[in-house]
């Protein structure tokens, strides 16, 4: 799996879900592979309206679209195409509205993936997705805190995230951009590899930023500036 769900105690989330007004703000896609309200609850802590929806019109309406996702790749582009999330993806992105893709949502936007045999993506960006290859030395999943570190003239957001700072990962595949122009910032394990991208007002982060106490708030803030 690219981003293994680990197990935990689960408590009962008691905190009332926002009321959707059926248009404009931040809209978490709802494909039965993301870790949704841990997400929204960050981003309503950055001061966002943050809602979960399964309804492509309803993302089509919205100001943000975030994209997160655990779990398979195969899995995850199946689903996106049963419930008419593709098309609704592109078109965002398309009218340049701000996209945030997590973790498995940021390998979904390359054009295809080697988890469980070649899958094909949503092809936004040109690229695959690749196991990792490392020695005996480290553990795959590569999971917990690491650095990242920028590969582009800070600009923009940029800002937000501090060269060196630690975010939280958890995965067994990587991005593999075909333009080094899109890559916005680098961990190692073992080896380079690509922690987050950036394309105008699209970015997504291997990591969780939800996950990475005051460095992912800083950038979720950010992504609600933009």
């Amino acid at each position: 799996m690219s981003n293994e769900a680990q197990s935990a105690t689960v408590a009962i989330d008691t905190h009332p879900q926002p009321i959707d007004p059926g248009h404009g703000g931040t809209v978490i896609i709802d494909y039965q592979m993301g870790n949704l309200r841990s997400v929204q609850k960050a981003l309503e802590r950055v001061g966002q309206r943050a809602y979960v929806s399964s309804d492509p019109d309803r993302v089509a309406n919205a100001d943000r679209v975030v994209l997160p996702g655990v779990g398979a790749f195969r899995d995850a582009i199946r689903e996106l195409r049963q419930r008419g999330m593709v098309e609704v993806i592109h078109q965002t992105i398309e009218q340049k509205k701000p996209f945030l893709g997590i973790c498995l949502g940021l390998q979904l936007l390359f054009e295809q993936s080697e988890e469980f045999g070649v899958h094909s993506g949503l092809g936004i960006l040109p690229g695959k997705v690749v196991r990792f290859q490392l020695d005996r030395s480290y553990k795959v999943p590569h999971m917990g805190w690491n650095q990242v570190h920028h590969c582009q003239p800070m600009q923009g957001m940029d800002h937000a995230v501090e060269e060196g700072s630690f975010f939280y990962f958890v995965h067994s595949y990587h991005a593999v951009p075909a333009r080094r122009e899109d890559v916005w910032l680098e961990s190692d394990y073992g080896g380079r590899f690509c922690a987050a991208i950036r394309r105008g007002n699209l970015v997504a982060t291997q990591f969780h930023p939800e996950k990475s106490q005051d460095a992912g708030m800083k950038l979720l803030k950010a992504f609600a500036s933009l």
